[in-house]
């Protein structure tokens, strides 16, 4: 075709293709050509990773064994701006962080206070030891938060109005480290005794309950009365990530109450779930919520039935003001392994949901050494604005004696005392994963045993939410098909490397052969992968030895040579450790690259010189490059060239149309040459090659391989648009007729507009007026002393949603967006068909350009045939994404955890809950509460 050829013509002749070729081989003498090896790159990377992971390791260690060996005076807090922490932060001393609902002059938090004064020392020492460390912190069963450097915890200058809801049992790092994965079932009481504010509380809770788990554990939720039933769509546990927990939550406010409690039934259907072969789960920690207001009945004959080794723990939560008798349920969290709690309103909620864990972390206690193992996290959002990280953390044991006995297992405490913690930025590791040998579309990437992504350069979220983890799973980074399957399946098994085609590249996707390499980060549970396209097995390392053609090379990277070379850019990469870009004004930072290079010259210990000589050779060849374009002169028909190349330089010929150039950082190795065309010229020629007596009026169009319009002979503003918004009936059949090929792609990191939710079941919220039997109650008196003593805090007698009032409104929320990517679907070339529209009917016909990603179609005029179809756009939506009843019967892949603790033959029971050593006399406590009453009244802000 004329205008294939001519394109193909234009693009050889003004590009300068094959000066380069040249030009690249005239330079042979500075560089040799290496080869890829993928299994060595993975396995020296995962060393390296290792490596820092083993540091931060020994970190977490030489803190756990000395949590008691030092005391020391307090240095006075000053901060200073740190450029690594970007906030202001003391290296003198720790900063103690203590949940607001929480009384902080308790005796329970002077003591946590003074005991873990002694960390100072020991974070201070591992810090000067390596620098480079980031937050340590100890996270106490008590909410406690101890963490250094010290720093204030609302940075008041980016976040003014912050809210402080932060409690470090509920981060991710820390549900982890203190218990085994978990398989749990909560039992609702859908009886009608538990209606109205009952009920609100059961809700409530079990929304909290539900915040305790992370995606290591499994979960569903079975509501009863004389049936029982799953209160969601789920048929058994399903794994604990944002988007289940979020249907069982909205799922719980449609809990109803009628009909009589048969615990026996409900007991017999949550035992049935935790037994289910065959099913997807964390094969840990079994264990069962009540959430009731109580019954008569003990159910003992199920109980010996389908638990008579306690396999199963039973923790039962009384919940409401009621005058059940509470021993039924006492009796089966005591004689179950488990504890018994009780939820009389709103303030007691979130601590007796947590407190669990406490027991829990017994067998983990008994182990001891066993199970003192670093585990490390999936990717999840710093609470102290530190960005993306992942943690390392390490249980803390109370390993003193608690009574005289011949045994000294029974003889030893079984109290989880906290998580040690340490950070990793997801910065560090990517920098041991250096990808500058791999060409663009080759990069490394790293899952965890849920099959998340903690490495991979799709992992690019939009909304930092610190309470919610990074939970991208790799099929949903990438295009899932049979291969990538697949690939995810064998990634826990190490098997060899496997090869797939489709991947997806912004608004394109891109057909090749992609070679997948992977191996394990040996002591962490990770496992590391490197992709690598064919044409990136070999790469171009600089052998520049001298500093004079260093010199000559660089020389066309001044700023004042643009006019000679082209406007000029290099790539923001590591080039030396003290040599950071300071801006997004790539501009300036190839300025500072360049004194710093005239300043300590290339070859100083502090650079890499394989990248730097590298970026130089580049430099030098396309510096020749771009003589040749100017003497070369301009076509008309052009407005700009540009040269990138795989070492880093990017140029654009004449520098003054630089800045109209978008230049994608799309490369092919060793370097892609383009130019942009004047699309009016352009026209001219497209519609002298189309247009002819016989055809003057049709309709043509020029598509690239997205179904974006490039060229036409109608109106030029629709140049750029998706054809579907165009033409969406000709689009339809061109994707009938398989010339275009559809695959849907989910982005589950993107922005939304806030939606407005209805409020009439979110709960409570007004303030709750304490009764008489709140005022005997030890529970309530604690969350109300904290209000009262917390004067500056937000009261927590509210309900739990009321933070939502206090908070500043997002501007916009996470949510999933759907979007349809289009892409040539075989080698076909020619096309032909007729659509079909209201009145009439139009010909087609479409044929591919080789050696192009376009194709020209040439149809019937649209203006003679009228259709009522509406346009489509390839845009991205909002969407609800796959549904995820349908995924829970089908789960993916997953690897269970490589340790188990969940049971110890020695781990004492006495301590259920069932019987509290707390008995104050009505007298004194009423005497206690009527001040606390009046400070509670006669402050009006704390219940406004």
């Amino acid at each position: 075709m004329q205008m294939q050829e001519e394109l193909v013509q234009l693009m050889d002749a003004e590009t300068g293709i094959q000066k380069l070729q040249k030009i690249f081989l005239q330079f042979h003498r500075h560089y040799d050509v290496k080869q890829n090896n993928p299994t060595q790159l993975v396995a020296k990377a995962a060393r390296e990773i290792e490596n820092l992971l083993a540091n931060r390791s020994k970190a977490l260690e030489v803190s756990n064994e000395h949590y008691l060996l030092f005391c020391c005076l307090r240095d006075l807090l000053e901060f200073k701006e740190d450029p690594v922490f970007k906030r202001p932060v003391s290296y003198n001393t720790t900063a103690v962080h203590i949940p607001t609902d929480i009384y902080e002059g308790s005796t329970i938090i002077l003591n946590e206070l003074n005991w873990t004064a002694a960390l100072d020392e020991v974070f201070k020492k591992n810090w000067e030891n390596d620098p480079s460390l980031l937050w340590q912190v100890f996270g106490s069963a008590t909410g406690l938060a101890r963490y250094f450097p010290a720093s204030p915890w609302v940075d008041t200058r980016s976040t003014p109005n912050k809210i402080d809801l932060y409690d470090v049992r509920r981060r991710p790092w820390y549900i982890q480290g203190a218990a085994s994965p978990k398989d749990m079932l909560i039992l609702v009481d859908a009886s009608g005794s538990v209606s109205g504010l009952t009920l609100k509380l059961i809700r409530t809770s079990v929304s909290e309950m539900l915040e305790t788990l992370s995606d290591d554990d499994y979960v569903n939720i079975v509501s009863f009365n004389n049936s029982a039933k799953s209160v969601a769509c789920f048929e058994n546990l399903v794994q604990a990530n944002v988007r289940n927990k979020k249907i069982l939550k909205e799922a719980v406010q449609k809990i109803t109450a009628n009909g009589t409690t048969d615990y026996k039934i409900g007991f017999k259907e949550a035992f049935n779930q935790l037994s289910s072969m065959n099913v997807t789960r964390a094969n840990c920690n079994k264990i069962i919520m009540l959430f009731t207001d109580g019954g008569e009945d003990r159910a003992s004959e199920i109980f010996e039935e389908y638990n008579p080794d306690k396999n199963v723990r039973i923790f039962t939560f009384s919940v409401g003001q009621h005058n059940y008798d509470k021993t039924p349920i006492q009796w089966m969290a005591c004689n179950n392994k488990g504890y018994y709690y009780e939820i009389p309103s709103i303030g007691a909620i979130r601590i007796n949901t947590q407190e669990y864990l406490d027991v829990l972390g017994r067998p983990m206690v008994k182990e001891d050494k066993k199970a003192k193992n670093v585990q490390w996290t999936n990717v999840y959002v710093d609470a102290l604005e530190l960005g993306l990280v992942i943690t390392g953390t390490l249980p803390v044991f109370n390993k003193t004696s608690t009574r005289k006995s011949q045994d000294k297992n029974k003889n030893q405490s079984q109290l989880i005392l906290g998580v040690m913690a340490i950070d990793v930025s997801l910065g560090d590791i990517k920098r041991l994963t250096p990808h500058y040998t791999l060409g663009p579309n080759g990069y490394y990437f790293a899952i965890d045993p849920n099959g998340y992504v903690l490495l991979h350069p799709n992992l690019q979220p939009k909304d930092l939410k610190p309470q919610e983890p990074m939970t991208l799973d790799f099929l949903d980074a990438e295009l899932e098909d049979e291969e990538k399957v697949e690939v995810r399946a064998n990634f826990y098994d190490f098997i060899k490397p496997l090869s797939v085609i489709l991947f997806l590249l912004q608004r394109y996707i891109d057909r090749g052969i992609r070679t997948y390499t992977w191996g394990p980060v040996h002591d962490t549970d990770y496992s590391l992968a490197l992709v690598l396209p064919d044409y990136s097995v070999s790469y171009i390392k600089a052998t520049i030895l001298d500093t004079i053609t260093q010199a000559k090379f660089s020389e066309s990277l001044q700023v004042d040579k643009f006019e000679e070379y082209g406007y000029t850019l290099i790539a923001p990469r590591d080039y030396c450790t003290d040599l950071k870009a300071q801006s997004n004004n790539i501009t300036q930072f190839l300025i500072d690259f360049n004194e710093y290079i005239d300043r300590k010259t290339p070859n100083n210990p502090l650079c890499n010189m394989e990248l730097i000589n590298r970026l130089l050779l580049d430099a030098g060849i396309t510096a020749e490059l771009a003589k040749y374009w100017s003497e070369q002169g301009l076509n008309e028909r052009i407005k700009a060239k540009f040269v990138a190349t795989d070492g880093g330089v990017t140029r654009v010929y004449p520098a003054s149309r630089a800045m109209d150039l978008r230049v994608d950082e799309f490369m092919l190795k060793p370097a892609v040459v383009g130019v942009k065309l004047d699309v009016l010229t352009w026209m001219e020629s497209f519609i002298n090659a189309t247009i002819t007596p016989n055809v003057s009026n049709l309709d043509c169009f020029l598509l690239d391989d997205g179904g974006f319009l490039v060229m036409t002979n109608k109106e030029l503003s629709m140049i750029g648009q998706f054809f579907g918004m165009i033409d969406p009936t000709l689009m339809r059949n061109l994707i009938n007729e398989s010339l275009f090929s559809v695959k849907i792609t989910y982005n589950y990191q993107a922005l939304c507009e806030p939606t407005t939710e209805s409020k009439a079941a979110a709960g409570l919220r007004s303030v709750y007026v304490p009764t008489i039997a709140d005022i005997l109650n030890i529970g309530w008196w604690a969350s109300a002393a904290a209000c009262s003593w917390q004067l500056n805090s937000d009261c927590v007698l509210f309900t739990v949603d009321l933070d939502e009032d206090l908070s500043e409104k997002p501007s916009k929320e996470s949510c999933i967006k759907e979007q349809k990517q289009y892409f040539f679907g075989n080698n076909e070339t020619t096309f032909k068909g007729t659509v079909d529209c209201q009145n009439c009917s139009r010909q087609f016909i479409a044929e591919k350009l080789p050696k192009t990603n376009l194709v020209l179609i040439v149809a019937d005029p649209l203006i003679h045939c009228h259709t009522s179809e509406k346009g489509f756009s390839q845009e991205e939506k909002p969407s609800p994404g796959p549904d995820p009843c349908k995924i829970a019967q089908n789960p993916r892949y997953r690897k269970g955890p490589t340790q188990c603790f969940d049971n110890n033959a020695s781990e004492q029971n006495e301590d259920c809950g069932g019987a509290s050593g707390l008995s104050p006399s009505i007298v004194s406590m009423v005497i206690l509460q009527l001040p606390l009453l009046w400070l509670l009244i006669g402050r009006g802000h704390c219940l406004s």
